[in-house]
């Protein structure tokens, strides 16, 4: 009690609560963005007993409805839902308290265009929340602890405030929301000031089906009594007393729950008397650093017309977007090639295209911003602290690539435009080549943006159509049936064999390296076109222009699909012409040939020499995720005993499946070990060893885990935190104790 005293004490002295709005709006000393967030946690521990969580991470868990956790009452949806563990620590809150870091990019709620265009939307926010489970307390305790939050600890005056309540609704039988109209009438708020709505604005669902019910919002007042009323919504409280069924009807709940969010970002703007969240100080150290490190004037808070040269927009993108990355990151979410991480992938991408082409940022500049987002939010999640590093390396590497593929993509928009007509279209397949969908992950727009420059018009209509074929192969493709390829078949290996062709050096595919800082560093491949192929598989000397078709080299970094693990993924470009990608889509093994599936936008002959960039970022997918399942086949022979068998994987950059054979289903606890075990050695954060040795030296070893396959002598083996030698010596248990497997994979 005495903490939440000093702090409503310090932020009633700040804000001036016995003022009028306009006088403590210009305070000297506004309440910080960080004491308000400490005052709501106090006020809810030390003055009403709620217990403080944690916040969840912004990667969901559990919840492949989500992209990312956007809401407060994510983690508690077991509660909601009936299904929480009685064993678990969350079968035993009753109430909570939190500031939940919440993503809205992708998915059913977006924001990520919207942000830099106005003065309100973010990718990244804080929830505040508190709740109350099972009846603990309900509307009556909870418009009551709201509004002595707002009132006397914020100091906001009463009469700035405004409520709204369920008006009811007659098709669905629900009776107006009278008891918390009742409530707020009872704590002094004026009828005037509390208004009934109906579904859409004051019933909250949690989906089609599930828990629901009434909600009471409150509301602040901008224009404080100088003429019509401007309301902001400042906090939603929910009532969660019925249940929606599959068939739309309402029931009552054996339990009620009280639900609540409060934006932090527009709670601050509200008490240090902003109209836009950008002007508060969770905003303006972010925005002073932006200005110190590019040539541009101050941020100014334009928007529209008014926004010559769109710079206030690059502002708010720039400082919106790298708190979105920052904390992305930290909770394990880094950019990648689908769901979240290619969200995170673009909105990466559109901050460098903002810092860079508007902002006229040096090069590093977005990793040169992390501090200043971990100086603001560390306190509140340590997480951040930890990985700072991390974060920045990662923001600057891949700004740094970005930067590197724009200038590639500027050379071939100018290499194609020479060789257009006055009157053509610049062709779809070149621009879908460099887009986030292609090789060099520029966004289309600002494939688009860089046409309009040169007064060029892009194919819309054929980008259309490669668009959707990409989202019908997306939507069919099953790991079970894959596409099926390019193939050599019996014939034209033989005819390979009489030409005396030799079969593909594939080493190089292993020949990637961990840097000191943390990433992984891929070699360059050098290689000469041996054979091609025409997209029926009949052997040709050349092909041409917009012809799809295989090849043959002497040697690859690519690896082929096998063993489970997908393939490589990038391009070729013939050696001494940079400005030429050649597209390859897969790679495959055929009797020991590696067949590469390319496009060729131009043409392409027996004897080029070539040089190959595999797709970084789906092979770093595919080496966590083939680490990933080697520890989980590890972590189930711990859990269920030595006799569990692999039947089974498969494994891509966006997911991996493996088969195992089991007498039982797994329970729930041990599913639960299965996970702490992985996690425990992802977070011992150990080497990964690997080794080729005979395969004679790997028979008999106790633990060593193998697939029923052939495998190749000398045999590559993967060992975690103990080097091979050691794991495979006669008298070693170390196979026992880590994971140790033959693997020919990355």
């Amino acid at each position: 009690a005495a903490s939440v005293a000093a702090a409503a004490g310090r932020l009633r002295r700040a804000i001036g609560r016995s003022c009028p709005w306009q006088r403590f709006s210009t305070e000297p000393h506004p309440p910080h963005g960080a004491a308000v967030r400490d005052a709501f946690l106090s006020f809810f521990r030390d003055r009403h007993g709620h217990r403080l969580v944690p916040s969840a991470s912004v990667r969901p868990r559990g919840d492949p409805s989500l992209l990312f956790v956007n809401a407060g009452m994510n983690q508690f949806k077991p509660i909601f839902l009936g299904t929480v563990d009685p064993r678990s620590e969350m079968a035993g809150f009753r109430r909570v308290a939190n500031s939940q870091k919440c993503v809205r990019a992708g998915g059913r709620h977006n924001d990520l265009e919207d942000v830099g265009r106005d003065l309100s939307h973010h990718t990244f926010f804080e929830m505040l929340g508190n709740w109350a489970f099972g009846g603990e307390y309900f509307k009556k305790e909870a418009c009551s602890m709201a509004w002595e939050l707002l009132t006397q600890v914020y100091g906001i005056p009463e009469d700035r405030l405004w409520v709204s309540y369920f008006s009811g609704d007659s098709k669905t039988g629900l009776d107006p929301d009278l008891e918390t109209r009742d409530i707020w009438l009872s704590l002094g708020v004026p009828a005037s000031r509390v208004l009934s709505f109906g579904l859409q604005e004051n019933f909250w669902e949690m989906g089609d089906t599930g828990p629901c019910g009434p909600c009471t919002e409150i509301h602040y007042d901008l224009a404080g009594g100088m003429g019509p009323p401007q309301l902001v919504e400042l906090w939603n409280l929910v009532f969660m007393q019925h249940y929606r069924e599959a068939d739309g009807s309402l029931h009552l709940l054996p339990q009620q729950h009280v639900d609540t969010g409060m934006g932090l970002e527009r709670l601050v703007a509200v008490l240090q008397g902003k109209h836009s969240t950008y002007d508060t100080d969770l905003f303006s150290p972010l925005l002073d650093a932006i200005h110190q490190s590019c040539r541009v004037p101050p941020y100014s808070g334009r928007v529209g017309a008014a926004d010559e040269g769109r710079i206030d927009t690059a502002y708010r993108v720039v400082a919106d977007h790298i708190r979105t990355l920052s904390v992305c990151i930290a909770d394990g979410v880094s950019p990648g090639m689908s769901g979240a991480p290619l969200v995170l992938r673009r909105i990466l991408r559109r901050a460098v295209r903002y810092s860079t082409e508007v902002l006229q940022a040096p090069p590093g500049f977005l990793g040169n911003l992390v501090p200043v987002v971990v100086a603001t939010l560390g306190a509140a999640y340590p997480e951040l602290q930890k990985n700072s590093v991390k974060i920045a390396n990662l923001v600057s590497e891949d700004e740094a690539a970005f930067l590197a593929s724009l200038q590639r993509g500027r050379r071939i928009i100018d290499r194609t435009v020479k060789r257009l007509g006055p009157s053509d279209l610049f062709p779809a397949e070149v621009a879908w080549s460099l887009s986030l969908s292609g090789n060099l992950g520029i966004p289309l727009d600002l494939v688009q943006l860089m046409l309009e420059e040169k007064g060029v018009k892009l194919d819309t209509a054929g980008l259309e159509q490669l668009a959707q074929k990409e989202a019908q192969h997306r939507a069919q493709q099953a790991e079970a049936a894959q596409e099926e390829g390019l193939c050599l078949d019996v014939h034209a290996l033989e005819e390979l064999h009489r030409q005396g062709i030799p079969t593909t050096d594939d080493s190089p595919k292993y020949n990637y390296s961990l840097r000191p800082n943390g990433d992984y560093e891929f070699g360059l491949c050098e290689a000469q076109v041996l054979q091609l192929y025409s997209e029926t598989g009949t052997a040709v000397a050349s092909v041409g222009e917009g012809q799809r078709c295989g090849l043959l080299l002497d040697r690859t970094n690519f690896y082929a699909e096998q063993g489970g693990q997908a393939s490589d993924r990038g391009y070729l470009i013939r050696t001494g012409q940079q400005d030429v990608l050649f597209p390859v889509a897969r790679a495959q093994v055929c009797g020991g040939f590696i067949l590469h599936e390319a496009m060729a936008p131009e043409c392409l002959q027996v004897g080029d020499r070539v040089q190959l960039y595999v797709d970084k970022a789906w092979r770093m997918g595919c080496m966590v995720k083939h680490t990933a399942t080697h520890l989980l086949n590890w972590a189930l022979r711990q859990t269920l005993g030595p006799t569990t068998e692999q039947r089974g994987s498969h494994l891509n950059p966006e997911r991996l499946r493996f088969d195992v054979a089991t007498q039982t289903p797994l329970t729930t606890e041990q599913l639960r070990t299965v996970e702490s075990y992985v996690q425990e050695a992802v977070g011992q954060d150990k080497p990964v060893y690997m080794e080729e040795v005979p395969l004679a030296h790997t028979a008999r070893i106790p633990g060593l885990r193998s697939l029923d396959e052939v495998y190749p002598d000398p045999v590559r083996v993967v060992s975690v935190g103990v080097p091979v030698a050691q794991a495979l010596a006669p008298a070693s248990q170390a196979a026992l104790q880590t994971s140790v497997e033959l693997c020919c994979g990355t």
